[in-house]
């Protein structure tokens, strides 16, 4: 089975908290930047900027977190990108060399 990553996306103003699961984390980045689904929630409000990620040995696992998360309040997002990323930098540039292993 594939590994997974689930990540949270905010706009410049950390305002607007997107959580996501996906199996190429770098690649779904991208598309999220360039707004490839101009329809799409991320693309309505902006969200490219990368405020937490992690990843799971099997897909599985990383969807049932990202339920668990979005199932959760808005204080919990925002502890745990606390806890990891305390100044909301955008950590796309931290997962740039993935994207050689895919």
């Amino acid at each position: 089975m594939k590994p997974g990553f689930i990540y949270i996306l905010t706009n410049k103003n950390n305002t607007t908290l997107y959580v996501g699961v996906t199996s190429d984390l770098p690649g779904r980045i991208l598309e999220h930047r360039s707004n490839k689904y101009k329809n799409s929630f991320t693309a309505k409000y902006n969200l490219t900027k990368l405020v937490y990620w992690a990843s799971f040995q099997e897909i599985g696992d990383a969807i049932a977190r990202e339920k668990q998360l979005k199932a959760g309040s808005r204080k919990k997002k925002l502890d745990l990108i606390g806890m990891i990323n305390p100044d909301w930098n955008d950590l796309f540039e931290s997962i740039k060399n993935m994207m050689d292993s895919f």
